[in-house]
């Protein structure tokens, strides 16, 4: 929707709207500008729940019984018809049909029975344009990958299930969009620094010099766990790493490390430092008119992208960058609108070609979750059920149904936490210079995680994590805070991004009594510092408490929070309302897929089927532009200036 009335629509006071119960005030606003600009009150009634279609990550509002009860959005079987009337009326300024322009002068667009607000239907015709151009326009590359880089690159190895992530380094080359999707334990990051490898030295090849690497991903603490992985991968190519004692195993060859300086060396961040966001003014730095000075940009945990952000990242590339989105297209979407990489994924599954990868075989020792969640994937309820019973005693279940049946498993996995860190020294005084007994700790807490579907109330993260906190503080040894917010053994999660610290959301960080060489004892927040390229000694950055950036408390966390992380048991509770629109397959997925070793369900069976029937499919044209680049009348979209 435009900030501004088109130039024949007139502005008159707003007449009162009685909003219904399920809208925010942002919905009642845009209810609102439509009436104080002339339209009529029944397209202001439809703009307001488009509004919060919107803020349910939905691109689009479908004008169907069934789009309608998605929303509680009462429902007319003729409104699709009076829609498409305004649509039809020349002389109206309201709506416009998507075939008549690429570029609408209109507030609203109907697409079939799709009706959108102006910006969504531009984002999605530019993200499909710019991809069309980006996959149509591959080059030769300078410098093929033969079987025999291959095993360079591989360590001598040629294994059956390498194949996806050697096909995955041939063909990514030349590419200027690649797209490699996989679950946990698949081998993504092993197979981006071998991808990245190949792209370098084709990139050497062509210009004559090593290219500009950037590294991205929507959260700091993304980026910073593939930017780590990647500096780890570099180094096991080089040693034989404790998990590699086959005789196969050869060392990288000498031609190639050359090229690991380009990605060692490269920057990382977050996507909106990476385009030089304005914060409040809005927009980014980088932008069609001044691009991203990078030759190479690969951008991790691609689920949690949503449109605006992708097409401002396509915008922002020069034409001759190559862009490399990884992720889990079977994830949670973004919190934001759409759901990118899955759309994205099934177009070029629909199409076909070599411009995407699927890593499906998981590499881990332990497999014995692996068909849980390939199970819940697939929505399948009888093959989740068989895999449930035969993970043994690695996966549990309990069905607390309401607040004083969850108590006890509360009761118990608090219990369980603080025997991790009292095993593990976090309520003793630490010497402030050793970092091994820090990392203990946060290794400790990292060996569990309660995640939960919810934030709010009785079942949500927020409430949940209060009464661990409860439980906790009542420990002898933090007697002397009973009465602060701050104690030895507390968890946080930073919520927002503070470059002048280096912290970023979702780093963890572990409270800790420490000992100063002075003999003075305080309080101090340990989080893990970057991974080192040179050393395995474990190195910890220490803050003050009260110096912080915004955070909570992290012995709860949502789905959406634990995304990108892994824990050695999780647990996961999911509210006892099958009901819920929040139970849905890509929920399920997410929670459970967080664990490596064993994981704790706390649901009803009403819920657990509610999410394996329920799909998240989120509202919009994106998958059908990015098919055939056409709306539902079969035209061919363009991008227009906007």
């Amino acid at each position: 929707m435009s900030a501004t009335a088109p130039h024949h629509l007139s502005f008159r006071a707003a007449p009162g709207l009685e909003p219904p119960a399920a809208w925010s005030s942002l919905d009642h606003a845009v209810a609102r500008w439509v009436i104080a600009h002339g339209g009529p009150v029944p397209l202001a009634q439809l703009a307001g729940w488009t509004s919060v279609a919107e803020g349910q990550g939905d691109a689009a509002q479908v004008l169907s019984a069934e789009g309608a009860q998605r929303l509680g959005m009462p429902w007319s079987p003729d409104l699709l018809a009076r829609v498409q009337a305004w649509a039809d009326d020349g002389s109206n300024g309201w709506v416009r049909h998507a075939a008549e322009s690429g570029r609408p002068d209109s507030p609203f667009v109907l697409d079939g029975d799709a009706f959108f607000l102006r910006r969504n239907f531009l984002h999605e015709i530019a993200v499909a344009d710019l991809v069309r151009s980006r996959r149509t326009q591959p080059q030769s590359p300078s410098a093929p990958i033969t079987d025999d880089d291959l095993r360079g690159l591989f360590n001598g190895s040629w294994r059956d299930e390498e194949v996806p992530q050697r096909a995955a380094v041939s063909a990514a080359p030349g590419k200027r969009l690649f797209v490699l999707t996989g679950g946990p334990g698949t081998g993504k990051t092993t197979t981006v620094l071998r991808m990245l490898l190949a792209q370098v030295r084709d990139h050497g090849a062509r210009h004559g010099a090593p290219p500009v690497v950037r590294i991205a991903a929507p959260t700091g603490k993304a980026a910073q766990r593939l930017t780590e992985a990647l500096r780890t991968g570099s180094r096991d190519l080089h040693e034989r790493p404790p998990h590699r004692q086959d005789d196969v195993w050869q060392p990288l060859p000498t031609a190639w490390r050359p090229h690991l300086a380009a990605i060692e060396t490269a920057e990382s961040g977050t996507l909106h430092r990476l385009l030089g966001s304005r914060g409040g003014q809005g927009g980014f730095s980088h932008h069609r008119g001044h691009r991203l000075p990078a030759d190479i940009v690969v951008v991790d945990e691609a689920s949690m992208i949503d449109l605006a952000l992708l097409r401002a990242l396509l915008e922002a590339l020069r034409d001759d960058a190559a862009l490399v989105l990884v992720g889990d297209a079977d994830q949670l979407t973004s919190v934001g609108t759409g759901s990118v990489l899955a759309d994205l994924v099934a177009a070029l599954e629909t199409q076909g070609g070599d411009d995407l990868v699927r890593l499906r075989h998981c590499f881990r020792a332990d497999r014995a979750l692996v068909p849980i969640n390939d199970a819940i994937r697939d929505g399948d309820a009888h093959a989740f059920e068989a895999a449930w019973n035969a993970a043994g005693g690695q996966a549990s279940r309990h069905a607390p149904v309401d607040r004083r049946t969850l108590d006890p498993l509360l009761s118990d996995w608090a219990t369980r936490v603080e025997r991790a860190l009292v095993d593990a020294g976090a309520f003793d005084v630490l010497p402030a210079a050793d970092g091994a007994a820090g990392l203990r700790a946060m290794n400790a807490l990292r060996a569990q995680q309660l995640l939960c579907a919810l934030r709010e109330g009785p079942f949500g993260a927020v409430d949940v994590n209060a009464r661990i906190e409860h439980h906790l503080r009542r420990n002898d040894a933090l007697v002397d805070w009973v009465d602060g917010a701050w104690y030895p053994g507390r968890a946080v999660m930073i919520t927002r991004n503070d470059y002048a610290s280096g912290l970023f959301n979702g780093d963890v960080g572990l409270c800790l009594r420490v000992r100063t060489a002075d003999g003075r004892d305080m309080l101090r927040v340990a989080f893990e510092a970057a991974a080192s390229t040179t050393s395995d000694a474990p190195a910890l950055r220490w803050f003050d408490p009260d110096v912080l950036p915004a955070h909570e408390g992290a012995f709860a966390l949502t789905v959406h929070k634990s995304q990108g992380s892994e824990y050695a048991h999780v647990a996961l509770l999911l509210p006892p309302v099958a009901e819920h629109p929040l139970l849905v397959r890509q929920m399920l997925y997410t929670g459970l897929s967080r664990a490596r070793h064993s994981v704790a369900l706390w649901s009803g069976g009403d819920a657990v089927a509610a999410c394996l029937a329920n799909a998240l499919v989120r509202a919009g044209r994106l998958r059908q532009r990015l098919a055939g680049c056409r709306d539902t009348n079969g035209v061919c979209m363009h991008t227009g200036d906007d």
